[in-house]
């Protein structure tokens, strides 16, 4: 099949959607299809069979995109939609495959140009705006909640990337075609780690006989970054020798970070480091005693659980919605977000290594069982074969080349 996809994001960036977007792509062209993607102009050109990256035009004064909604990314999606109109023009697609804000549009597109559509959803849009206050009133969230019910209602097919959204899915629609998609740590089976690279690190950071406690990811605010930070002293009064170590500062996230741990005191515990590729994550991963994700809400399971259940470490996280559709007390230390409770998930890890190393090896068989390249292969697979069997449209557009 001909895709166009149209991802509103910096592509690649190691984060959330940039990632899903990037095993999409990876997943299609596996099974043969051919991709011409849209996306901003900011990001590292990645390379597979049968995909063309289509940037929109460079803006000089934009140089980064940061996660959520924003005036940036208003500018950008206009710029999109344009270079989509552009080589709809000039090409027939069988599917428009949209990913997040693009959906808006896309819908009108796919109808225009009589093409299916397929929404990959990767949150409830309306209360994103609420999640990083931007665009706060009720005003907007209503458009944009009515936006999303036209894109659900009119698509013809949708995926979610999480059983959570799925639900959310059918409450607009029970006759709605839905698959959900979990994300896969793709690096887990790309990369692999041997001792010589944990030792290369840890002798790299300096942190030989220290005991890591490794999170990757942003430094977003609903990550809880500042929640592990509390629990720094008291997880330090029993077990001198721990580092945490926070991967994924971008900017000057590091040194920022860095200055408010001097301020709490906790600054010879802690470490903060640049993002790292999905592939580097990986070893910070091999390298960790224990695993953590503070996240305080949201109900969309960060990428970086499917890492951690493939790392063979014990996880401690959080006991809300965005974790729970996935991670179990069998695979995961569960505590509610608070810091007390956080401090002592991580303690009882450290404090029963027989316990902890049951519940790693859950994770990592779970993580294999449920979460492999074969089955992500074949659920993007399942969807498109859907894709297929909606009824051909009677005049499909032609071509300005026809």
């Amino acid at each position: 099949m001909k895709i166009l996809m149209i991802s509103p994001q910096p592509f690649f960036e190691p984060r959330g959607t940039p990632i899903s977007v990037y095993q999409r792509l990876e997943a299609l062209s596996a099974l043969g299809h051919e991709i011409d993607l849209i996306t901003y102009h900011v990001g590292k050109d990645v390379e597979f069979p049968n995909v063309k990256i289509h940037r929109v035009r460079k803006i000089k004064t934009i140089q980064h995109v940061r996660i959520g909604p924003s005036r940036a990314k208003i500018l950008l999606d206009v710029l999109v939609f344009f270079k989509a109109i552009q080589l709809l023009l000039w090409k027939h697609y069988d599917v428009i495959h949209s990913h997040e804000e693009a959906a808006f549009f896309s819908m009108f597109l796919a109808w225009i140009f009589r093409t299916r559509h397929l929404y990959d959803m990767h949150s409830v849009l309306s209360k994103q705006l609420g999640n990083f206050n931007f665009g706060n009133t009720p005003v907007f969230i209503k458009i944009f909640g009515i936006l999303e019910t036209m894109v659900l209602k009119t698509c013809d097919a949708v995926i979610t990337v999480g059983t959570d959204l799925e639900k959310y899915v059918k409450t607009i629609g029970s006759d709605i075609q839905v698959e959900t998609i979990e994300n896969i740590a793709l690096q887990a089976y790309q990369t692999s780690i041997q001792s010589d690279d944990v030792e290369q690190l840890e002798n790299k950071l300096s942190l030989n006989g220290r005991l890591p406690i490794v999170y990757t990811g942003t430094y977003e605010r609903y990550q809880g970054l500042t929640m592990a930070l509390q629990c720094v002293e008291t997880v330090a009064k029993q077990y001198p020798q721990v580092i945490f170590i926070f991967v994924g500062a971008k900017n000057q996230q590091a040194r920022e970070w860095t200055e408010i741990a001097r301020d709490m005191n906790v600054q010879e515990h802690v470490l903060f480091l640049d993002v790292v590729s999905p592939a580097e994550s990986m070893v910070y991963l091999a390298y960790a005693a224990v695993l953590i994700s503070p996240r305080l809400d949201g109900t969309t399971t960060p990428l970086k659980i499917y890492s951690y259940l493939h790392a063979n470490k014990p996880i401690v996280a959080t006991n809300i919605t965005a974790h729970t559709q996935v991670l179990s007390p069998d695979v995961a230390v569960l505590v509610e977000p608070n810091k007390a409770a956080f401090a002592e998930g991580i303690l009882r890890v450290l404090r029963d290594p027989e316990g902890a190393e049951c519940i790693a090896k859950n994770a990592h068989e779970f993580a294999k069982e449920k979460f492999s390249h074969q089955v992500y292969i074949s659920k993007i697979n399942r969807i498109y074969q859907l894709l297929l069997s909606v009824r051909e449209v009677e005049e499909p557009a032609l071509s300005w080349r026809e």
